[in-house]
C-alpha cells in the first residue's frame, strides 16, 4: 500500500475538520490511512522542545505555589495534551498535535493522562532524593530513546493510549516549489 506525504495532509485536514464539526462526505473519512499505516512520525527535535517547554511550565507551577505546587504540576503533566485539541502548551507552541493513532481522532483527557502515567511517574520519583533522581532520569531516558528509535515515534505512553504525536506545520521539503528538470 502506498503512503504518501500529499495523502496524509489530506487525511490530517479531514480529521481536523472532522473534529471541528463542518460536515464531510463519507469519501473523505474513509481516506484517511489506514490505522496499520499509522501517521508519519512528528520532528524529533520539534517533541522534545514541545515537552521542555511542558517542563518549564511543570517547574513554575512547582515553585510559584509551594505547598500544592507540586500536585499542580502533576495535574499538567497528566492532562496537558487534551487541553487544546490534543495540545499542550509546549505542543501548541510548536506546531504538533496528539491524536489517536486508531481513529485519527484529536485525544480526549483520558488518553492524555494513559500516555503521560510515564512522565508523571518520573516526575513523582523526583520526591526522593539522588535514587528517585536517577530512577526519573532513566525513565524519561527511555521515552527519548523510544521517540527517537520507533518508526512513528511511539514511546511507553504511545503505546498504552493508542496516540501517536503529529506535526501540523509542512516541513520545508514540502513548501519548496518543485523545479523542472533541466534537459
Amino acid at each position: 500500500m502506498s503512503f504518501s506525504w500529499e495523502s496524509t495532509q489530506r487525511a490530517w485536514r479531514r480529521v481536523i475538520v472532522v473534529e471541528v464539526g463542518e460536515q464531510t462526505s463519507a469519501n473523505s473519512v474513509e481516506s484517511r490511512p489506514e490505522p496499520a499505516e499509522g501517521f508519519p512520525k512528528a520532528d524529533v527535535v520539534h517533541r522534545f522542545i514541545a515537552k521542555f517547554v511542558d517542563f518549564l511550565i511543570v517547574a513554575a507551577l512547582s515553585r510559584m505555589f509551594p505547598p500544592v505546587g507540586f500536585f499542580a504540576g502533576m495535574t499538567y503533566l497528566l492532562i496537558a495534551d487534551g487541553l487544546f485539541r490534543g495540545q499542550s502548551a509546549g505542543k501548541r507552541l510548536i506546531g504538533l498535535q496528539t491524536l489517536r493513532s486508531d481513529t485519527g481522532a484529536v485525544v480526549s483527557f483520558r488518553e492524555s493522562i494513559l500516555r503521560n502515567i510515564p512522565i508523571s511517574a518520573a516526575y513523582l520519583c523526583l520526591i526522593i532524593p539522588y535514587i528517585g533522581w536517577l530512577a526519573a532520569g532513566g525513565i524519561v531516558l527511555i521515552e527519548a530513546l523510544l521517540v527517537i528509535g520507533n518508526l512513528h515515534g511511539h514511546r511507553v505512553g504511545d503505546e498504552i493510549a493508542k496516540t501517536q504525536v503529529i506535526d501540523l506545520r509542512p516541513s520545508a521539503q514540502e513548501i519548496r516549489p518543485e523545479r523542472p528538470m533541466d534537459a
